[in-house]
């Protein structure tokens, strides 16, 4: 049974042309935001569909206040996909797969995972951190497409970056927690790295590398902040030793089956884009 019109279908597999220009700023920056990457009309259906499941699936039933900082920065729903047979046609759709893949200038990228990430209104920050720091990946070949699913002013808490921070090396310890907010803030501080908070405009959505050091600030509204999020990764990734308990519990969750120094080609890990076969 097909869930998505197939008008809503032809704009998730349309390509939208990368520049040479956009991939040298993000391999500069480590990050790139890209206006009209879907158009309104995608992305209102992505909100409607992905909204419904988040709620269906979410066990996050702590009050605010007896949530952690990591509780409080967003109601977290991951591999939605596997759950739901609509959002799996939005997650497999073309156009933002091969957007990935043309920004890490590779042959074609399969699935990490996706994750819902929805900041409730009152909900605190999201501290700085690097999202590789979890990642049991063989190189750096994966990328994170950050996809609001409104228009999101400062208010909302949309997400920052330190450009250029991919560089950094102190700091990639560190996972998501209070001691992660201090530190490397104190660190990009330090080295002059410039931080990037702006707001996204509808359809515009970003994507950033597993290294380069990001945050969110709290918000500050009455209505939730719905954020979408798919992470790449080359089609030819090999599984890595793992580096922490974090990167052990990912392989178990994300990458079942798969074997180190091999391709993780699980079920779990579909291939999404591959411009040799089109």
């Amino acid at each position: 049974m097909r869930y998505m019109p197939l008008t809503i279908q032809k704009l998730f597999d349309e390509p939208f042309e990368i520049t040479n220009d956009q991939i040298a700023f993000f391999k500069e920056n480590g990050f790139i935001k890209l206006k009209n990457a879907l158009p309104a009309e995608a992305i209102e259906y992505m909100m409607q569909t992905i909204t419904s499941e988040v709620y269906r699936l979410n066990t996050q039933d702590k009050p605010m206040e007896e949530r952690d900082t990591y509780g409080k920065a967003f109601l977290q729903v991951m591999n939605i996909w596997a759950k739901s047979e609509a959002v799996k046609e939005i997650v497999f759709s073309k156009r933002l797969a091969k957007i990935a893949s043309d920004l890490l200038e590779i042959d074609g990228v399969r699935l990490y995972h996706d994750q819902a990430l929805y900041k409730e209104p009152g909900g605190g920050h999201t501290p700085w951190h690097a999202d590789q720091y979890y990642w049991p990946l063989s190189n750096d070949n994966a990328v994170t497409a950050w996809i609001p699913l409104q228009t999101t002013g400062l208010e909302l808490g949309p997400l920052e970056f330190s450009a250029k921070s991919q560089l950094l090396q102190e700091g990639r310890t560190l996972k998501i927690s209070d001691d992660s907010e201090v530190v490397i803030q104190k660190k990009l501080t330090l080295n002059d790295f410039i931080k990037v908070v702006e707001p996204f405009d509808l359809g515009e959505i970003s994507f950033h590398t597993g290294w380069v050091f990001h945050r969110a600030g709290p918000n500050k509204t009455n209505n939730v902040r719905q954020v979408m999020t798919m992470i790449y990764m080359d089609k030819d990734m090999r599984l890595a030793e793992p580096e922490n308990e974090n990167q052990k519990a990912d392989w178990e969750a994300w990458c079942p089956g798969a074997a180190i120094g091999e391709v993780i080609d699980t079920p779990l890990n579909p291939v999404l884009y591959d411009r040799s076969i089109l």
